[in-house]
């Protein structure tokens, strides 16, 4: 279909490319990435499939094995591909400056979002119409991480050993209780192990284009050079190594200096920090830890408003792990992070906090590692740790979607199966498999069927 879309949009393409005179402005640019912030509904597959539309079938502003091969390092990588492709494509056409900008528009307009959404649901969160929407809401969220297992598993399961890990994983997590770093590891380690003795264990399929594609002329195409600030040099990425950790270490020095080590918004920079560095497989992955952290251990919030959290998150634009934005304006606004403050005021500024810690090593990388990428253009492969890593995700959001099932299905005050809440995650999981529904419609038909059944006696 994009190969049919793309022969569609050929001479639209090559006039767009006479016209601009094989130059993106500073300014198209911005208002691409403007445009993408708000735009970028469906999770990292849509939001890649968005990219690809625009920027590779209808724009040309970057070739298809160009785009794919930038694609192929971004998946090596913890945290949002999606967020982290924006950055290097930035990167690529206007330095430094292009990379902030693609990166900061992919999620700013999420982030005003989620936190004009927190204080809606904070001030008005208890009342009946809202409950209802939630009542059907919640269960759609039930069957969108079990299709987000299922999706992942079934990509990345293609082998006996692959299955078992996975499987081991739930089983840590669920009944073990261990702690997802733990399991992250540990299955490196029997990754590294194992591709000494499977290796046909671990071939990953890669993005590659089509070789019988007809090839359509790019602004950034296949044979163009090398810019000069995408090549390698040593002093370069030190300097960038060294400005990344001086952002994030006098930010969290200054948030030390101020609250003290202790304080919500001190470790709220922490865990975060961690949180980005683990998100191996995407949001699914690192909501098991989030929910470890800031549930179960630090009690910042509670099972219900992680839940509600992921829900919202689910029917906004920008990265799924957007929804820390939302968990943390809630942990602010509920333990008061800055008692001198209003409320609302201590959930925006708990939310800045783990914004920025969770996406400043984004940055980081990409601006570390897109020179040797560019330097290099060798077709990237998953190494064996990291396919034993995606199998364990299978199994830690598996885990999730049960977590999330039991506090869905099983009403505590009352004691009764929530068979209504069963129909419409059932109802929602064949949406998305069979019908390959998009996620945003089954949220707010969910939500409908929720609010209407609120009002059946």
């Amino acid at each position: 279909m994009i190969l049919a879309t793309a022969q569609i949009y050929n001479l639209q393409s090559i006039f767009y490319i006479h016209m601009t005179k094989n130059n993106i402005t500073l300014k198209q640019a911005f208002l691409y990435w403007l445009k993408l912030g708000f735009i970028s509904f469906g999770g990292p597959a849509g939001q890649i499939a968005i990219m690809h539309q625009e920027l590779v079938v209808e724009k040309r502003w970057i070739s298809e094995a160009r785009f794919l091969h930038v694609l192929n390092f971004c998946m090596l990588l913890p945290g949002p591909e999606a967020q982290q492709l924006a950055i290097y494509i930035g990167w690529l056409m206007h330095k430094t400056l292009g990379g902030l900008i693609a990166g900061l528009l992919f999620i700013l307009p999420s982030f005003f979002i989620l936190a004009g959404l927190g204080v809606i649901y904070m001030q008005y969160g208890d009342s009946t119409l809202m409950q209802n929407i939630f009542s059907g809401i919640k269960p759609a969220v039930v069957a969108i991480v079990l299709f987000a297992a299922y999706r992942i598993g079934s990509r990345t399961l293609k082998h006996p050993l692959l299955m078992l890990i996975a499987a081991l994983s739930f089983i840590g997590i669920l009944f073990l209780k261990l702690p997802f770093p733990l399991i992250v590891l540990l299955a490196a380690m029997i990754g590294w192990v194992a591709s000494h003795f499977l290796p046909e264990a671990f071939k990953a399929a890669t993005h590659k284009a089509s070789q019988h594609t007809e090839h359509l002329p790019a602004i950034i195409d296949d044979d163009t050079p090398i810019p000069e600030h995408a090549k390698y040099q040593l002093s370069r990425l030190l300097n960038t190594l060294t400005l990344g950790l001086a952002i994030g270490g006098l930010a969290f020095y200054l948030l030390v200096r101020a609250f003290g080590f202790d304080d919500l918004l001190s470790q709220t920079a922490l865990f975060f920090t961690k949180a980005a560095l683990l998100t191996f497989g995407g949001a699914y992955a690192v909501l098991p830890y989030v929910y470890q952290g800031a549930v179960e251990h630090y009690h910042w919030i509670s099972a219900t408003q992680m839940m509600d959290g992921l829900a919202l998150g689910e029917t906004t634009p920008g990265p799924l792990i957007m929804v820390i934005t939302f968990i943390s304006f809630v942990s602010g606004w509920v333990n008061h992070a800055l008692p001198n403050a209003s409320l609302w005021i201590s959930g925006l500024a708990t939310a800045g906090v783990a914004t920025l810690f969770t996406f400043l090593p984004s940055f980081v990388m990409i601006f570390l590692g897109a020179p040797f990428i560019e330097t290099t253009r060798s077709q990237l492969k998953l190494a064996a740790p990291l396919t034993a890593i995606t199998a364990a995700v299978v199994g830690v959001i598996l885990n999730l979607a049960v977590f999330f099932a039991l506090h869905t299905f099983w009403q505590e005050k009352t004691q009764q199966l929530n068979i209504a809440g069963l129909v419409i995650a059932s109802l929602s999981f064949i949406a998305l498999t069979r019908f390959k529904a998009n996620t945003l419609v089954v949220i707010i038909a969910s939500g409908l069927i929720g609010l209407g059944l609120g009002y059946i006696p």
